[in-house]
């Protein structure tokens, strides 16, 4: 019997699992550190399943992911996709982003899996657009053919940061200071935090004492520094404009998602923040975007379960 593999792979870790009609089997997480190349790690999961034969392999990776030559800027892993393909003699290997992925799992999550905020309604084939504040800014849109779901690549993270009222413009300046230009990543990821929080200190007259993200982070959800509260604001608001102006580039009427790994640690602030209000405050086109919907994703495995989405999508149209 053949099978089919998908893995969602970054700097640190590389989760594994098997794709059957109905779900992910057999998920298993191996530290990228353990491992010489990815090829050995893929040959150990192979070993674990030896009753299994692999013959379609996904692989999300966390790097450029358009050419043969495949390099891992944030770990020591490198490879060619055809010698990988020929060494593990595979009938299909599909190397796609990260970010691609989780934009296939936006179609096949359930109820569940996502949790609304704020109003509107969502068109089931409607354009969407996720982003994801994590180590970075990941940013895809994913728009509907008649072959299926195809994602729109980019690197919406470095786009401008324009702030839209005083305190964004505090933080702005603190940011254009330190390095010269200031983009989405800078606001609306892990360091982003760090750099509303130093803005804000320096703004308040206060010594900035923390410098981790989760720090900051902890102590705002915890109400014991005014400050990280404010930073959190800063954060949900910025985050509220932005889905918004994705809403708009590409009439996202079948939603907005919030992916990544920070944002889901504070779903209910987020709720209670001023993040709708700022992703409709789109005058004079504030109709334009009331009817959209925005989600933020509640699933650990949304990237393992979009590379299984792309895999079969792929192999459903294969001659």
């Amino acid at each position: 019997m053949t099978h089919k593999l998908i893995a969602d792979i970054g700097g640190t870790n590389a989760r594994f699992a098997q794709v059957t009609d109905t779900g992910l089997i057999n998920i298993e997480k191996y530290l990228v550190a353990d491992y010489p190349t990815i090829q050995d790690a893929l040959e150990h999961y192979f070993a674990s399943y030896p009753e299994a034969k692999f013959t379609s392999v996904c692989l999300a990776i966390a790097a450029p992911a358009n050419q043969d030559w495949v390099d891992f800027s944030n770990s020591h892993w490198s490879f060619s996709c055809q010698d990988l393909k020929t060494a593990l003699s595979l009938e299909h290997l599909l190397v796609i982003n990260d970010f691609t992925a989780v934009a296939h799992s936006l179609p096949v999550l359930n109820d569940e899996q996502i949790i609304q905020i704020g109003s509107g309604h969502a068109e089931p084939h409607g354009n969407r657009a996720v982003f994801g504040p994590g180590t970075g800014l990941g940013v895809e849109h994913l728009t509907h053919n008649a072959s299926g779901w195809t994602t729109l690549d980019g690197e919406g993270g470095h786009v401008d940061f324009a702030p839209v009222d005083l305190t964004q413009m505090v933080v702005w300046q603190h940011i254009y200071k330190k390095l010269g230009r200031v983009t989405a990543e800078e606001v609306m990821s892990g360091r982003g935090i760090v750099n509303i929080y130093e803005a804000l200190c320096a703004h308040h007259g206060q010594e900035s004492v923390l410098t981790e993200a989760a720090d900051i982070t902890e102590a705002a959800l915890a109400g014991s520094c005014k400050i990280c509260v404010e930073v959190l604001d800063v954060f949900c608001n910025a985050m509220g404009t932005f889905a918004g102006n994705l809403a708009i580039n590409l009439a996202t009427t079948g939603g907005v998602f919030i992916g990544g790994g920070i944002a889901a640690r504070f779903i209910d602030f987020l709720q209670a923040s001023k993040f709708r209000a700022r992703f409709e405050a789109k005058p004079p086109i504030s109709g334009y975007v009331k009817d959209i919907p925005t989600f933020i994703i509640n699933e650990p495995d949304h990237g393992l379960i979009g590379a299984a989405a792309y895999l079969n999508q792929h192999l459903r149209s294969a001659p």
